[in-house]
């Protein structure tokens, strides 16, 4: 049996996710993050490759990387309508929203994440110099990158309200860490709202909210 090593508030969550959805058995271990690091405990640390999280253990195998596991799940389940078929329509605009959202979209938001951490954390007598520095980083780097893609999502969902076909795929899953952070950190209001529909959309699929009953904290999005 498959085993999730889920630790709170990170981006396994989707796994957890993914799982439920598909209505298959697994274990679900739960961690909880070091209260002064606020990274992983040892226990998930040794399991984990890479010392991270999301991980699943399957026999002898610990797999991480959450697009990884996906697809590694997804092997397993070739019947689910989850991953368009090869040549099918959607098939298109899965790929590419399934890998940005691990490939582009993550990674600004988690440069956003880092750049206030340090801010919130540098000492009182530089922290203007460090804000002004990472403002002008975040406002020539992350800001503008963030916005194409938001742009286009947004462009995206107003034919079906998914991003790949009539119905929710593992893309939309996938995209929905970094855009659920993007919508709790306000970027989407008033600006996206195909992006603010399609977030209230996923919270009432039913998969969603089983996930967040064994989750069992009141948001999946890890904050500072």
């Amino acid at each position: 049996m498959l085993t999730l090593h889920h630790l709170e508030y990170s981006q396994s969550y989707r796994v957890l996710w993914l799982l439920e959805e598909l209505g298959t058995d697994y274990e679900l271990k739960l961690y909880e993050r070091d209260k002064e690091t606020r990274l992983a405990p040892s226990a998930l640390k040794a399991i984990s490759p890479l010392g991270t999280s999301p991980v699943v253990s399957h026999g002898e195998l610990n797999l991480a990387e959450t697009s990884a596991i996906f697809d590694y799940i997804l092997d397993q389940h070739p019947e689910s309508s989850l991953r368009p078929a090869p040549n099918s329509a959607p098939r298109t605009d899965y790929l590419f929203w399934f890998h940005a959202a691990q490939g582009s979209l993550m990674p600004m938001m988690l440069m956003s994440i880092v750049f206030q951490m340090l801010e919130t954390r540098t000492p009182g007598l530089i922290r203007p110099l460090i804000k002004m520095v990472l403002g002008k980083a975040s406002s020539a780097m992350v800001k503008p990158r963030v916005k194409l893609l938001l742009d286009k999502a947004e462009t995206d969902l107003e034919a079906t309200g998914w991003f790949a076909g009539e119905s929710m795929t593992a893309a939309d899953m996938m995209l929905s860490y970094p855009i659920e952070s993007a919508y709790t950190k306000g970027l989407l209001k008033g600006k996206y709202p195909n992006c603010e529909a399609w977030v209230e959309r996923i919270k009432q699929v039913p998969s969603y909210q089983s996930a967040k009953e064994k989750d069992g904290k009141p948001s999946a999005i890890f904050q500072f």
